[in-house]
């Protein structure tokens, strides 16, 4: 007699089916449209083949296009496979190895029997690709015994494969998925149930890089290949518009058509800032600097290097040491027959980040229940050793500042610190330009410090706090992220949206109980011993370098004018009119506007172009006839029109403009 098992459908229904059925043949039996737009199944809430059989009773949800999340993973996962097939088709010889889903696509690493893949291969590929998926191959899942599916890769020349197959745990469950009967790939899956679920129109080929065998440079060299995948060719299309708007904006490109700032290999990773760049970075820090003064933060300033036994203490040379530049304490020796460095002194490291060296300054003195809390910030210089590979402009650097904070109170003091960090990071925020951001909690890693019951404690403390804040909502993007916390605490995450719709994590906020144990900081309570303190490490903008590339491109370099490093420039018809150009530049320099003078012998069209190309807001241009009306024709960026306006106005008009937000305010 056939096993029959229950079916609960989001609905709250149930049906009985026999054991053995599948989620493909439920959407059929529910009506042929479903069949039809059926992609995979969520059997009590984990993706899974619709093909792969049901065996035993369970909660049943049928994934369509409209389940967007679920769609896209499944459908960039089968494009990875479909991509590994057509290579092997058109390149006999070429192992495969990995091949991932992606934000934004998928991409697979390669090891071609010959030269290595390059951009001009794409074309050709991504042609194989939609022949394959327009064959609509079915996309079989079969379980593998370890040492079967070992023979099978190294018969196959699969080397790659091979070594990773002989790595798996003993006992896991090994599966393979075929493609039509002829290709097959080892992967956990899920898949769509052929290559025809599959729209050829959404897919394009995008780059080719170099990668190592498991990220590891002392292996093999491969051939990575990038492609972006979607679910119809109009999501592909846009996103395909969103990249064009991305490389407009990019930061490194307009750094340089703006004249901010640049890097070389004389000092990788470290930013050059060229006085422009460096003047939106001082009106950053004078802003912030405002703030912390209003919100009660005392700035302070601490060393760049610390004795390696103080990051042991910390945790962080456990954790960190690999991402720190560390260096010997004694003097070098370039003039003797001997080593230049002995190799016996102790160790000096660069700090990372702050942390550690303000719980030395909270120690010092005795602290009472009464001082409590205590808010010290520093713009901290630190640095890390990030590989080369991964450097990216100012997005991601080895030098950098951080609009660091530490705040150290009782328990009781807690929520209301982070909800008063949550209004002053929500006001910045919106001084910024950036009213959209997204709040997450990233919960306890597998590998931490601390006890159960202390990160149960502070990942309370934390919703609570949100909840306090009347922000873990959906308008703010409300989530929680396990396994995604700091090593010594979780840490509530603010994710910022760009014009274009990106995301970037910047603020955050840690409740930490276990840096103040470890490092032995306390304070008088009210009862009269000794209590730890709760530290909370706090940032806003992250750090400078980062925020400011992520300023450039959400603005598009057109920054609000208050930021803006050149704010005017008067520009001249004729060499007659430079006396009452520069009276003009002087009157606005006596009202605090940043302004230039071109005097040069151009026509003015070529004046605006060039100064439109770097970005200046506002491009004041004089002639003959301005200089004896006493006006200026006013020309804003990206507008074509011109207002003219007498020299009393446009000075009145952008004093107020170049005010920034908080002394704007100060001011109504």
């Amino acid at each position: 007699m056939t096993e029959m098992i229950k079916i609960t459908l989001p609905d709250g229904s149930t049906r009985e089916v026999a054991m053995g059925t599948t989620p493909a043949q439920i959407a059929a039996d529910i009506g042929p449209g479903l069949a039809k737009a059926a992609l995979a199944a969520k059997i009590d809430g984990e993706l899974r083949d619709i093909m792969r059989p049901l065996e035993a009773d369970t909660e049943l949800a049928l994934v369509t296009s409209r389940d967007e999340e679920d769609a896209l993973e499944l459908a960039r996962h089968d494009y990875a496979h479909v991509l590994a097939e057509a290579v092997q088709n058109l390149f006999p010889g070429t192992q495969i190895t990995f091949g991932p889903s992606t934000d934004d696509g998928f991409y697979y690493d390669f090891a071609p029997a010959g030269d290595p893949f390059t951009d001009e291969d794409l074309p050709a590929i991504e042609a194989e690709m939609q022949r394959i998926i327009a064959a609509d191959k079915p996309l079989r899942r079969e379980v593998w015994e370890r040492d079967d599916l070992i023979a099978r890769w190294q018969k196959d020349g699969e080397t790659f494969k091979a070594e990773w197959a002989a790595e798996l745990p003993e006992g896991d469950e090994i599966t393979v998925y075929w493609s039509g009967d002829d290709w097959m790939d080892m992967c956990r899956g899920p898949h769509l149930a052929s290559t025809g679920k599959l729209d050829p129109q959404a897919l394009k080929l995008m780059r080719v890089s170099g990668a190592y065998w498991r990220g590891d440079q002392r292996n093999p060299q491969l051939s990575r290949i990038y492609g972006t995948g979607w679910l119809n060719k109009k999501q592909l299309n846009a996103h395909l518009m969103r990249l064009e708007e991305a490389a407009k904006r990019d930061h490194r490109k307009l750094g340089q058509e703006m004249d901010l700032f640049h890097f070389q290999h004389e000092a990788q990773g470290s930013c050059f800032w060229h006085p422009k760049g460096y003047f939106i970075w001082r009106e950053l820090e004078l802003y912030m600097r405002r703030q912390l003064d209003k919100a009660g933060y005392d700035e302070i300033k601490t060393p760049q290097l610390m004795d390696v036994n103080q990051w042991q203490k910390s945790g962080h040379w456990g954790k960190y040491s690999e991402n720190m530049f560390a260096v010997p304490d004694e003097v070098p020796d370039a003039e003797g027959e001997g080593p230049v460095i002995t190799g016996t002194a102790g160790m000096m490291a660069m700090k990372p980040m702050n942390c550690p060296a303000h719980v030395l300054v909270f120690k010092q003195g005795i602290k009472s229940y009464r001082d409590l809390p205590i808010r010290m910030a520093e713009f901290g210089c630190c640095h890390r050793n990030e590989p080369h590979g991964a450097l990216h402009g100012l997005l991601r650097v080895r030098q950098f500042t951080q609009d660091d904070a530490h705040i150290f109170c009782r328990e009781d003091q807690l929520i209301d610190e982070i909800v008063d960090f949550c209004d002053l990071l929500d006001a910045i925020y919106r001084d910024l330009g950036f009213a959209d951001y997204q709040i997450k909690l990233a919960l306890r890693p597998d590998e931490r410090f601390g006890s159960d019951e202390e990160w149960d404690r502070s990942e309370q403390i934390l919703r609570d706090a949100v909840e306090k804040a009347g922000r873990a909502t959906e308008a703010y993007g409300w989530e929680e992220l396990p396994g995604e916390g700091a090593f010594y605490a979780p840490k509530l995450e603010f994710h910022l949206t760009d014009a274009i719709g990106r995301t970037w994590q910047v603020g955050t906020i840690q409740a930490d109980t276990v840096l103040p144990e470890r490092l032995d900081a306390s304070y008088i309570g009210e009862d009269g011993s000794r209590h730890r303190p709760v530290m909370l490490h706090r940032a806003i903008l992250g750090t400078f370098e980062r925020f400011i590339g992520i300023l450039i491109e959400h603005y598009a370099g057109k920054l609000p004018l208050w930021l803006a490093p050149t704010q005017a420039v008067v520009a001249t018809i004729v060499t007659d009119a430079n006396p009452y150009a520069e009276h003009v530049v002087e009157r606005l320099k006596a009202a605090g506007i940043r302004v230039e003078a071109d005097l040069r012998n151009e026509k003015i069209n070529y004046k605006v172009r060039e100064h439109s190309v770097g970005k200046v807001p506002n491009i004041l241009v004089v002639g003959m006839r301005e200089a004896e009306e006493g006006k200026v024709a006013l020309r804003r960026l990206g507008q074509k029109e011109q207002e003219f306006l007498t020299l009393d106005e446009v000075v009145t008009l952008l004093q107020d403009e170049a005010l920034s937000p908080d002394l704007k305010s100060a001011s109504q």
